[in-house]
Order: C-alpha cells, then structure tokens, then sequence
C-alpha cells in the first residue's frame, strides 16, 4: 500500500514565504568555490575554466558522495568518543559514521546546495515516521508523495535557508525538492555526468545498463571486456575527455585533471577506462551500490544488494539516536579548523580537497590539522592520481609529525568500491 501524505494546511500553495532570505545567501555564485579553485588571471585560458568550474560547482555537484564509507570508517578506526572532522558533500558517508557512535561530526563544506541537502538529511532522520520512509525518500525512484513527505515532515524543522534552496526553483521553473519525487540521483552534476556516460555508450552501441544482467564478477568482467572497453579507443571519445571540461561533471576542476593524467599513459581516455574497469569488475555487483548508481542508475531495493549504510534497515536506530551528534557548517576547512581548539579533533576527512590546492594552502590547512589534531589523530584522504601528493609540497617540519601508513593506503584503495580514485591515503599522528 503506498502511504500518502496530506499536507498540513498552512503548508498548502506556495508553502512559504522567502522574502526574509535573500537568494544570495543559497547560491554565492562560484564565490567561495572560487577562493579554492582560482589559480590563474581571470582573462587567461586556464583561468576562464577555473571560473566555469566555479560557476558550475556553485549548484548541486554530488546528490550521492563518491567515496566508500566502509574504507573510510576501517582506516579511521571510528569509534566511541572520536570527534570528526569531515567535508560535507553528499552527505551518505556522515550518516554512515554515525553507526560507530563518535562524539561529534563537524561537516563542512563551500557548496551551498551540499549544505542544504545535508540538512534535510539530518532534519528527514529525525522527522520522517521509519525508516522505511527514509528510504523511500532517499533510496527508492518514482515515489511520487516524497514532496509531501517534504513539506509535512521535514520542512517545518529546516532552517530558512535550506528551504529557500529546496523550495525554489531550478532553471527549468521545477521546486528542486520535486526531485524527489522522480530520481534525485539522476540530478546535480555528477548525475548529468553518468547521464552523458550512457548516451555516449548508446552513441557507440553500447548500453552500460547491459551489466547488470551479470550473474557472477565473471560475467561483469566479460561485459567491460568485450562492450564497453573498445568505446574508451574511438578517436571521439578520446578528443573529447581530452577536454578538462569533460570531467567538470565529475567534480574535477582543471588542476585535477592535470594530476589525474598523470596516472595512465598521457590520455585521459586511458585513466577513465581503468577507473570504469575497477568499478565494473573488483567487486561483485551485490556489494557495490557504487556501480548500481553508475550502470542502473538508481540504489537497490531492500533485499535486492547492498545499499548506503544510513539506508539499511539494520543501522536505522543507531544512526537517529546520534543524528544530534552531527553539526553542517557552509564554511572553508582551513578557516574551521582555525576556530578549533589545539589537540581537539580525533580523525579527519578530506575526501579529494587537496588536490585542488596550492602549495600554499596546503600548508595552512596541515597546520591547522596538525595545531588541532590530538594524541593518535588520523587523516584520510583520496587523490586522483596514486601517490600522495603531500612529500615536497608541505614543510617538513608539518609532515614529519605524521606517519604514513603506505602498505594500509594501499590496501584499502584496493577495497574502496567507488573506485573513481587512484589513491587512498592514511596518516597517522606521531607520539610527541
């Protein structure tokens, strides 16, 4: 039976009033992305597509977060008491933290549109009446209550800002929250990404959808084999992932890219095709919504293969008992960390942020992480090319105070599901 949802009644025609919050609060066009991005003159031809990028990832980039939170939690030895550092986006993996029970998540992120759909996770946690609601709302496709959901359960529980965001309209003149009622993963940029993935495939007679009939890894294998890896040698395809803003998509602003190049034999066809590869055979599909996202373009039912912990049944009670455990902040990282007090965070996350950075920036930011790290602090981080990108860019006296831990980075990059990362990397504080 589907549950319907009336709406109360002072939320009915235009829900609410926006006057009091003005439209550059949610968006700051490219702003503070920019403040991260930019590292070229405005007019030249590298600085006129930072600012692409920026304009772009000012929007909603990632409706899912592309690392595995299993990898990250089993690095981070997460558990009782630690207190969390993270960035933000999508907003799976924060969730997912929570089922270890750590004292305290700060989640910061620059994107307002992460910002906003972090909140109404955290707010829909709390609020939605199951968790069968919850995954219905963030798990299931066609749902077409999911806006009412919005606007009973949730919205009176948001803060102004984020309702702004998901009760105005996008440049189609649709409530973005309206979403929600089709396929929220099939938006923001990285969903238009995998989108333009399989018109490309279908342009060159492929369907990538087609691997989901796979029965066995074997089977997975044969199908990238004989389909989808000859797609990654057309001319085409190759001129045009040569282009930086091929991968803008992905998140990849230019800088990225220069390092992500580095890691095939100089064409960028070449690294997408080992990415596409680990994706498609390293792991058996009932174990990687990963792929599920990428190939069938939605997450599986319940029963069906594995799903985000935060959507599983089983870790439901754990993660809405710590929900209040978690704090969102629209912030910059290296600025956050500065308010923090010395020896106060236990664990960081910085997803792939480094690789966006100067030199410069990179050692503020580890010098705040090392100023607020305490006794045992450990850093994770992914990079787009294999090796750590910190030896010979932060000071010595910085990195000296961490250790490297090579042989576990490598073996839980070897294990990271979403594998669109040629690295993942563990450092672990030394004793004083």
């Amino acid at each position: 039976m589907t549950l319907r949802y009336p709406l109360a009644s002072e939320q009915m025609g235009n829900h609410l009033a926006m006057t009091d919050v003005s439209a550059d609060l949610v968006f700051r066009r490219g702003k503070e992305v920019g403040k991260a991005v930019y590292q070229n003159r405005p007019l030249s031809r590298a600085g006129v597509s930072e600012r692409l990028f920026a304009f772009l990832f000012s929007g909603l980039v990632y409706p899912q977060i592309w690392e595995d939170p299993d990898v990250d939690m089993e690095a981070m030895q997460l558990g009782q008491g630690h207190r969390v550092v993270t960035i933000a986006s999508g907003g799976c993996n924060i969730l997912a933290y929570l089922t270890q029970s750590p004292e305290r998540i700060d989640a910061v992120d620059l994107n307002a549109a992460h910002i906003a759909l972090n909140r109404m996770k955290l707010e829909a946690v709390r609020h939605l009446p199951s968790q069968g609601d919850l995954f219905r709302f963030f798990g299931a496709v066609d749902t077409s209550h999911n806006s009412e959901a919005y606007h009973r359960f949730i919205a009176p529980h948001l803060d102004p800002v984020s309702r702004h965001y998901w009760e105005g309209r996008n440049w189609r003149g649709r409530r973005r929250i309206a979403v929600f009622d089709r396929n929220f993963y099939q938006t923001g940029l990285l969903g238009l990404f995998i989108a333009m993935g399989h018109r490309t495939g279908k342009f060159f007679g492929v369907d990538p959808a087609g691997i989901m009939k796979a029965k066995t890894v074997a089977d997975q294998r044969r199908f990238f084999n004989e389909e989808l890896a000859p797609v990654f040698e057309k001319p085409l395809l190759k001129w045009a992932t040569s282009r930086k803003a091929s991968l803008f998509g992905l998140g990849i602003p230019p800088a990225q890219y220069d390092s992500l190049i580095t890691s095939g034999d100089g064409t960028m066809a070449s690294v997408l095709k080992a990415r596409l590869e680990k994706l498609a055979c390293d792991f058996p599909l009932e174990n990687n919504y990963f792929a599920w996202q990428a190939f069938a373009r939605r997450y599986p039912n319940p029963g069906e293969a594995a799903l985000p912990a935060y959507l599983e049944k089983r870790n439901y009670k754990t993660i809405r008992d710590n929900v209040d455990r978690v704090a969102i902040h629209h912030a910059n990282l290296i600025e956050f960390l500065a308010g923090k007090d010395a020896g106060s965070v236990d664990r960081f996350v910085l997803l792939d942020a480094q690789d966006w950075m100067t030199d410069a920036q990179l050692n503020a930011l580890w010098a705040e992480i090392t100023r607020t790290a305490s006794t045992d602090a450990r850093v994770i981080f992914r990079t787009a090319a294999q090796p750590s990108l910190l030896p010979g860019r932060i000071s010595n006296s910085l990195l000296d105070q961490w250790s490297y831990e090579d042989q576990a980075s490598r073996a839980l990059s070897a294990r990271d599901r979403s594998a669109i990362y040629g690295g993942f990397h563990l450092y672990v504080k030394r004793a004083a």
